[in-house]
């Protein structure tokens, strides 16, 4: 989901805030936790959290804002932050970890970390992201993979398709899907979304070092390269595969559309997860679960974090860094990811109890950071910060929207907007 971007006016702030002392410290042994787990599994893992530091003797003060993507959430922790009250840990990811770091407000976890071995038991690309000049100030609570393809396979069977491994087959699959009067592609015309679909057909094109060079280390060069430009004539293609009343929808009901076989594919996360059990279906069998077209092996990837903030109270930062520990458990963060469709963080998980897809997404997580085939999820904010991701959200959906646009135009385009935005 898009991520919110610190203003100006925190910037500003912070210097001031931070030679101030904190205004009304917490009760010994608390931590106030912001974070927008506020429906359905995910509340149910926040009160799991609250209750295994609960056990640890220390007291836990909900702090939830509602909104998945977060964008409440950021508002009222900045202007927290600016009041000099900051939460114990606030729920951020990618790198606005880094600015909120760079800024002066987060603290250093490195205690917990070494006890805990997290440099061995995390992979270094996640390791980086829960960083700041070398110090743990973030820990992550999972790893989603982006880069799914979601199938129903009766619909295939019903248009005679096969499970496509590459973008040709995607292709022949999605034009015999549309003629047996099934939508290819399950879509809704909403900016992340239109964003998630062209990663995934990018980093096909691009390979692994190319789409970093694009999206993490900015080349314009490669952002406008004759390989941006294929990935940007395939996402044209696209268009034809989805339905008229694709704008707006959310994720979701897209989803739905699978399900109940009005759609044959969608490309999405594997948040999807938690439509298909909610169905009464199984995810791997009743929806399938492979990797989009030729992404097989590579694996994008978007992380949940908490960063921790400054506190004064000797007690409070006890309870703080009591929380850091729990959440890289192996008990929550079995029962966090159970409820949330992704996978532990830690590399030593025991995935006996997750189903098919889950078990799969950890085998090529694994193998993907073996290989150096990881790579951060633009599109969902991990790559790069909110200005970079905003930026080429408008270029892109302006694209996907514009029959006559000119994908060579738009690489182009796509490699100004990124140097105007960082």
């Amino acid at each position: 989901m898009p991520k919110t971007r610190l203003n100006t006016a925190l910037r500003l702030a912070s210097a001031c805030v931070l030679g101030l002392s904190l205004a009304n410290p917490a009760h010994a042994g608390e931590v106030e936790v912001l974070h927008w787990w506020t429906a359905g599994g995910e509340a149910k893992s926040a009160a799991v959290l609250a209750d295994m530091l609960k056990a640890r003797g220390h007291s836990w003060k909900d702090f939830a804002v509602a909104g998945g993507g977060g964008e409440s959430a950021m508002t009222v922790l900045k202007t927290r932050a600016v009041a000099g009250t900051p939460p114990a840990a606030a729920q951020i990811k990618g790198l606005d970890i880094q600015e909120w770091a760079k800024l002066g407000f987060l603290t250093n976890l490195d205690s917990v970390a070494a006890a805990e071995q997290w440099d061995t038991l995390l992979p270094g690309v996640i390791t980086q992201v829960m960083k700041y000049q070398g110090h743990y100030v973030a820990v992550p609570v999972n790893v989603h993979r982006v880069n799914w393809l979601w199938i129903n396979p009766k619909a295939l069977a019903k248009a005679g398709a096969s499970v496509p491994t590459n973008w040709t087959e995607f292709v022949a699959a999605a034009e015999k899907l549309q003629a047996a009067g099934i939508i290819p592609l399950a879509h809704g015309g909403q900016p992340w979304q239109d964003a998630t679909v062209f990663e995934a057909i990018a980093l096909e094109v691009l390979g692994i070092d190319d789409y970093r060079k694009a999206f993490v280390m900015h080349d314009s060069a490669t952002l406008k390269g004759p390989k941006m430009v294929e990935a940007l004539t395939r996402f044209a293609q696209v268009r034809q595969f989805i339905d008229k009343n694709s704008a707006g929808r959310d994720w979701n009901l897209a989803t739905g559309m699978l399900l109940r076989g009005e759609a044959g594919m969608q490309i999405m996360g594997d948040w999807a997860k938690g439509e298909i059990t909610a169905a009464g279906m199984v995810p791997g069998k009743d929806i399938l679960c492979v990797a989009t077209p030729g992404t097989a092996g590579s694996f994008t990837f978007n992380i949940d974090s908490f960063a921790f903030f400054k506190l004064n109270s000797d007690d409070d930062q006890t309870a703080q860094r009591a929380l850091a520990s729990t959440i890289l458990t192996p008990e929550f963060q079995e029962v966090f990811n159970l409820n949330k469709g992704s996978i532990p963080a830690r590399l030593d998980s025991d995935m006996s109890k997750f189903d098919s897809c889950a078990q799969d997404s950890m085998a090529t997580f694994k193998s993907a950071n073996a290989e150096g085939k990881l790579v951060p999820s633009w599109s969902h904010g991990l790559a790069t910060t909110s200005q970079v991701q905003g930026a080429l959200y408008d270029v892109l959906t302006k694209f996907f929207n514009d029959k006559n646009a000119d994908p060579v135009a738009t690489a182009d385009l796509m490699a100004r907007a990124v140097r105007s935005a960082q």
